[in-house]
């Protein structure tokens, strides 16, 4: 589907630092999401556009949170961001704004998938937030500079956050939460789909239970979210590496005698050292992309080769192999 678009309000929006974006079909459009049945032609992004390619879970709720809706917000994405997890959600009020602002503590890139342009901020209360995530993450939107709110938006853009991420956590939800769409949605793309259950007398316990009766899976602690999500993490990492084995691919040489990714690979290792580094920093040693760069972090990650510092930073795991870990099961 494609949106009004004033051209020099984009040219003018294209023009600021920080602003891209991605269409469908471009080698740094997000792998998962270009799986989805119907991905959005374009993607404006504020910030980072390399964060897309990260393992990601997305974090979602009420915006009618409760205090303890909140609590428990945080201390499952502190835990998620620690394990080396993307926080994807919507900005909204509430488990979104909590999601994000937990990722924000834990230096941990978080995404915020918007329904409006990214010029504009809804809710407004959130354009300090939304500041603090376009600097240490992304904003994201299919909707071009200077699309206003729209009711019809919101649940349009959820197909987008069920896309981006590994698997869905929603934390409390009534039964006619939007978060109950973007959980359908991550179950109809093969991604795994979590609830945390609540009171049976509190009414934004009712859409949780409602998703676990369905088929969701039950979670009380993080370990569990982690452990279903392990598998996926290692697919994505499989289809990465075989779109940078075709990025490699020349016509001068077959790709039947060059190994997949692994000079690429052994670029971004090279770059690497027991210093950390941030993502554009071993873009410049190593020559690669942005994209190529994080996509093959991501897979140093999985296969726990290097170590995840605070604020993006990379470094090369120490030979006793302690360190902060990857996306994996733990």
């Amino acid at each position: 589907m494609s949106y009004p678009t004033d051209p020099r309000r984009l040219a003018a929006w294209l023009a600021l630092p920080g602003n891209c974006c991605l269409a469908l079909g471009d080698d740094d459009y997000p792998p998962l999401l270009a799986r989805i049945g119907n991905p959005p032609p374009r993607l404006y992004v504020s910030g980072d556009p390399a964060v897309l390619w990260r393992a990601q879970v997305a974090v979602v709720g009420s915006r009618r949170a409760s205090p303890g809706g909140l609590a428990t917000t945080r201390e499952f994405c502190l835990a998620l961001a620690g394990a080396g997890l993307a926080i994807t959600s919507g900005l909204a009020r509430g488990i979104d704004g909590a999601a994000h602002a937990a990722a924000l503590e834990a230096a941990t890139p978080t995404i915020a998938v918007c329904a409006t342009g990214l010029d504009e901020v809804y809710p407004p209360r959130h354009r300090a937030l939304a500041a603090r995530i376009a600097a240490e993450g992304a904003l994201v939107s299919e909707f071009p500079p200077g699309t206003p709110a729209r009711a019809p938006h919101f649940p349009q853009r959820n197909r987008i956050i069920a896309g981006l991420a590994l698997g869905i956590l929603v934390v409390e939800a009534g039964l006619r939460s939007g978060s109950l769409i973007t959980a359908r949605l991550a179950g109809e793309y093969g991604r795994e789909v979590y609830a945390i259950p609540g009171s049976i007398h509190h009414p934004m316990a009712r859409g949780c239970h409602r998703l676990i009766r369905d088929g969701a899976r039950l979670v009380e602690g993080v370990d569990e979210v982690l452990d279903g999500l392990g598998p996926l993490a290692r697919a994505l990492g499989a289809d990465i590496a075989g779109r940078l084995a075709r990025a490699a691919a020349t016509p001068a040489r077959p790709a039947a005698t060059a190994p997949p990714a692994d000079p690429a690979r052994a670029r971004v290792r090279a770059a690497l050292g027991h210093d950390p580094l941030p993502v554009d920093a071993l873009v410049l040693r190593s020559g690669l992309t942005a994209a190529t760069v994080s996509s093959i972090l991501s897979l140093l990650e999985i296969d726990g080769e290097v170590a995840v510092h605070p604020g993006g930073r990379y470094a090369i795991l120490a030979p006793s192999g302690q360190g902060e870990a990857g996306c994996g099961p733990r």
